[in-house]
């Protein structure tokens, strides 16, 4: 018979994950509240704030200076009710051609 090797164990805690922004939270709310927002606002602009619909607008300018003026300048999400969402684009480094490759 073999002898049982006792270890010792130990715990591994690993760190929260940081908590989400507001904007964050307004943009959740948005994809959760999508697919009723297709049924009730479809084409239009929303205004997400304390993860509510507040406001909607064909104009989404129009819309953000309304809400804004309403609620003081905090973070909204304000995006357009469609089927597939917009696409987000990230800014990054750019490669420019140099003088001598245009020939």
């Amino acid at each position: 018979m073999s002898a049982a090797i006792d270890t010792a164990t130990f715990e591994v805690h690993l760190p929260l994950p940081p908590a989400q922004t507001k904007g964050e939270r307004e943009r959740s709310a948005f994809l959760r509240l999508l697919p009723e927002l297709l049924a009730t606002h479809p084409g239009k602009f929303v205004a997400i704030h304390n993860e509510q619909v507040v406001d909607n607008d064909q104009n989404d300018i129009a819309l953000v200076q309304r809400v804004h003026k309403r609620v003081g300048y905090v973070p909204i999400h304000v995006a357009r009710v469609a089927g597939q969402p917009a696409v987000e684009r990230i800014s990054g480094p750019r490669e420019i051609d140099h003088p001598r490759n245009y020939v």
